[in-house]
């Protein structure tokens, strides 16, 4: 249940656990961050009117929370405790701010609050009824750009630190710290109002924030660099704001797409690694390690995401993803429709990485020759294009060096699988292509 933000900690929110126990007062807000952080952030900032203030705030609610729970236990609604805290601290540093600039007329101008921001629960808050969507949109207004829209959605929405987010993105910490803080300065500089947006706003807008939720779990799926597969937390946060969305947005079908595709692929997860941590492929891979509570979840999902109209990208590849799941072995999986699905997605969404996804489902029903063509034609794009394209992409030559093995192309195959090393870093994937090439004698 969503707490209430007006509940206040000091009148008929008990205590339970925790008292004097600091390691159980720090999963308790362990805890609450991972669970209550979007929303007390949206309610803090409908108060605080600026997003430097109230990330502010909050922060200093979850350390007030370190010493008081401790002294009084963990509130048997945390979320409750932690908004009121922070909206009562921002509410004090506002009336703060507006004492000095009534004192102070003639030194200090006033500050352009963000329009769109009230103080209180106004009438927005009726037509809007959860803040955490204001929040959403906000982050990703078409004012800013990409890489800010998803800095600040990883920043605010998910809670992840400067840190975790410039490891992420592969940028210095002092960099992504930039781009964030030059993202909330273009927020207030445009008055970029924090509210969901109008009917006629809605699907650009709504594109943007699940393009940034899908790109934050790609991100986190395979990480490029580390010496770990996957960053789970980060999984798990886009996972967690996928399903937030359909709950503010439960009648848009992309989003139910989305969040089918995110559950599909993540239902995988634990069987992509083996006992000594390296990689192994979808074709290897022990399925009765797959979660099958995710996999039934997404493919209700996709089933209702496919009804009404043309399908989008996401349900789309959330169908792809269902058949991978569904089917009892490798072998056993329905290729043919895979490829048709491929087909429609190319038409809806047009990208060289689904051209080469779809070369690789081919090469299961054509064999390896005719993927092996697409494939030589995405290579002849890739070095025409300067952007948008598959050049430098490590997972094109990866498939192309497969593709040779397959053939018995072993020299070929030799040559390609180094070139996909030279563009590889992350550690488990070295490995793997490493191990491909002892098994071609070519240690």
């Amino acid at each position: 249940m969503t707490p209430d933000p007006r509940s206040r900690p000091d009148r008929g929110d008990a205590f339970h656990g925790g008292v004097g126990d600091a390691a159980y007062v720090r999963s308790a807000i362990e805890d609450a961050h991972r669970r209550e952080w979007a929303f007390v952030l949206a309610a803090t900032a409908r108060v605080a009117g600026d997003l430097d203030l109230a990330e502010e705030c909050v922060q200093d609610a979850y350390l007030a929370a370190l010493d008081a729970w401790t002294r009084q236990g963990v509130p048997s609604s945390p979320g409750a405790w932690l908004t009121t805290t922070a909206r009562r601290r921002a509410l004090d540093v506002c009336r703060r701010r507006r004492t000095l600039r009534d004192k102070l007329p003639l030194l200090v101008e006033p500050e352009p609050a963000l329009e769109g921001v009230d103080a209180g629960d106004g009438p927005d808050c009726a037509a809007v009824p959860d803040d955490r969507l204001r929040l959403i949109f906000t982050c990703c207004h078409p004012a800013l750009a990409g890489e800010a829209q998803i800095a600040l959605t990883l920043r605010l929405v998910c809670g992840l630190t400067t840190r975790q987010i410039a490891h992420a993105f592969l940028v210095s910490e002092a960099t992504m710290a930039a781009r964030v803080t030059r993202a909330k300065k273009k927020i207030a500089a445009a008055r970029i109002p924090y509210r969901a947006p109008d009917a006629d706003e809605l699907p650009d807008r709504l594109g943007r924030v699940l393009s940034v939720i899908h790109l934050a779990y790609t991100t986190a799926h395979t990480d490029p660099t580390g010496a770990e597969l996957m960053h789970r937390d980060l999984a798990a946060r886009a996972i967690d704001l996928a399903r937030m969305l359909l709950a503010l947005m439960p009648d848009e079908r992309e989003v139910r797409g989305l969040l089918a595709l995110l559950l599909l692929t993540d239902a995988r997860a634990a069987a992509r690694i083996d006992a000594q941590g390296r990689l192994v492929l979808l074709e290897d891979q022990d399925r009765d390690r797959w979660n099958r509570g995710f996999i039934e979840e997404g493919t209700g999902l996709v089933a209702r995401a496919l009804r009404g109209g043309r399908p989008g990208r996401y349900a789309l590849q959330a169908a792809i993803a269902a058949l991978h799941d569904e089917a009892v072995s490798y072998q056993d999986t329905d290729w043919p429709q895979i490829v048709e699905l491929y087909d429609v997605l190319m038409r809806v969404w047009p990208s060289p990485v689904v051209a080469l996804n779809r070369a690789a489902a081919r090469s299961m029903v054509y064999g390896p020759q005719a993927a092996l063509a697409e494939i030589a034609e995405l290579e002849q794009h890739a070095a025409r294009a300067k952007a948008d394209s598959l050049a430098g992409y490590r997972y094109l030559a990866a498939a192309k060096a497969d593709l040779l093995r397959r053939l018995g192309r072993t020299e070929e195959a030799v040559l390609t699988y180094r070139q996909a090393l030279e563009l590889t870093e992350g550690t488990a994937e070295r490995e793997f292509l490493l191990r491909r090439l002892r098994e071609l004698g070519a240690g």
